[in-house]
């Protein structure tokens, strides 16, 4: 699978900002990686707003989990964990509700709508998880 990305020092400079994150596809499971990353992002001072409509109301992390995206506020970026084919509409709807970058975890690629995002000016990753690119990097 193939994605076209940013650079390493544009990828860095979005995690050096510390952006406010809707994380979608949380889980409250310690062996889900969506859990393991909100920890993650949330010891490096981020702010992150859990997004699962199943769990919405409940607390992950001490983050209460909000439905939607459209619940969680302004964003700053939204961390998409789930599948390739479900990723597109997530991907549409970030770049409608103003987010400036769209994070697409590991093995979750989908260059048609990274396309229209990137057209709207929202910075796309995919196929990456900012838990392994944070150290990669050097992110102070």
């Amino acid at each position: 699978m193939t994605a076209t990305n940013p650079t390493d020092a544009e990828i860095a400079a979005l995690l050096a900002r510390r952006p406010r994150v809707a994380l979608v596809g949380a889980s409250p499971k310690p062996e889900r990686a969506s859990n393991s990353v909100m920890r993650f992002l949330l010891s490096r001072g981020m702010e992150v707003v859990p997004v699962n409509p199943g769990l919405a109301g409940q607390q992950i992390h001490g983050q209460t989990v909000v439905a939607t995206l459209a619940d969680a506020g302004a964003l700053d970026m939204v961390d998409v964990f789930r599948r390739s084919e479900e990723a597109g509409a997530v991907v549409d709807e970030a770049a409608a509700l103003g987010a400036k970058a769209v994070w697409l975890q590991l093995d979750i690629v989908d260059e048609a709508a990274a396309a229209r995002a990137r057209a709207q000016g929202v910075m796309v990753v995919q196929d990456r998880c900012p838990a392994i690119e944070w150290p990669r990097l050097g992110v102070r």
